[in-house]
């Protein structure tokens, strides 16, 4: 048992290691950033086909860059996660051994394998969640960038002004998102409406797209848009109630199930009794 406890130790700590290299604030690589600023995606000639346990497990690409993280920081995560989960039982093992209980190599190691399966998919699902909550946030937002929109094609200026003016002097990171994108469209020489586009395609919130298409159409047709505009803020408000609205719903009917449960318990210890009573 020594030989295990000393790998399972050495798994533990090597998964705590990845754990805290995770959380810590990552220095920032200048070669990353200039390739956000200038992308330079290659040709089908040259990309190579992805590995067979790629194509097992692919990444979220559509939720990492919705919250900012990339698929190396994915797997990562994920990795460390599972890591953590299979040393866990051989630990636990470890200690009962040291306190004089026998346990079988096999079920530390069977338990391990279940372990770290279920500690990746729960970081797996972490990420999900979480860009779930950020698409919420960042359509809501949507909205709002909407209405602004308009108003600064209202007040007389072009397309390309109203869409900067109108991502600038408002906090949260969704507009910040924003001021950065039309900063690179600035500075690689892209219409704003463009650069909106790919990254409504890039984060799968096609209503940021919708943004730089009727804006588009003001900057290249002359197009009066601010009623446009204001009629896709009504309607994607309307789409989010109803959505909030079907949420809300689907919630009340699951904390049915534990009340039902409950009823059925109670019902239980007043029926009992009366049953042992007749007998």
């Amino acid at each position: 048992m020594i030989p295990a406890a000393v790998g399972a130790g050495g798994l533990l700590g090597l998964g705590v290691f990845l754990l805290v290299w995770q959380l810590l604030p990552a220095t920032p690589v200048a070669g990353r950033a200039l390739r956000r600023l200038h992308p330079e995606p290659l040709t089908p000639a040259y990309r190579q086909p992805p590995a067979w346990w790629r194509q097992l497990w692919r990444p979220p690409h559509h939720e990492l860059a919705l919250i900012g993280r990339t698929p190396q920081q994915y797997a990562v995560s994920v990795g460390a996660s599972a890591l953590i989960g299979m040393a866990a039982p051989a630990a636990l093992a470890s200690l009962a051994s040291a306190i004089g209980w026998r346990i079988p190599v096999v079920i530390p190691a069977a338990a391990g394998i279940g372990f770290a399966a279920l500690f990746a998919w729960v970081a797996h699902r972490d990420v999900i969640d979480r860009a779930a909550r950020a698409r919420y946030e960042f359509r809501r937002a949507a909205c709002s960038y909407l209405d602004l929109v308009s108003l600064e094609l209202a007040a007389g200026h072009g397309p390309v002004a109203a869409l900067e003016r109108a991502a600038a002097g408002v906090d949260g990171w969704v507009f910040e998102r924003l001021r950065e994108t039309l900063l690179r469209a600035q500075l690689q020489l892209h219409q704003p409406w463009d650069e909106l586009r790919e990254l409504a395609e890039a984060i799968d919130v096609p209503e940021l797209g919708d943004v730089g298409d009727i804006v588009h159409a003001a900057g290249t047709d002359g197009a009066i848009v601010h009623d446009t505009l204001l009629a896709r803020a009504d309607s994607l408000r309307d789409q989010i109630r109803v959505e909030a609205l079907a949420r809300a719903k689907a919630t009340t009917t699951k904390l049915d199930i534990p009340g039902a449960a409950l009823l059925l318990v109670l019902a239980v210890f007043i029926i009992y009794p009366l049953l042992t009573r007749v007998g």
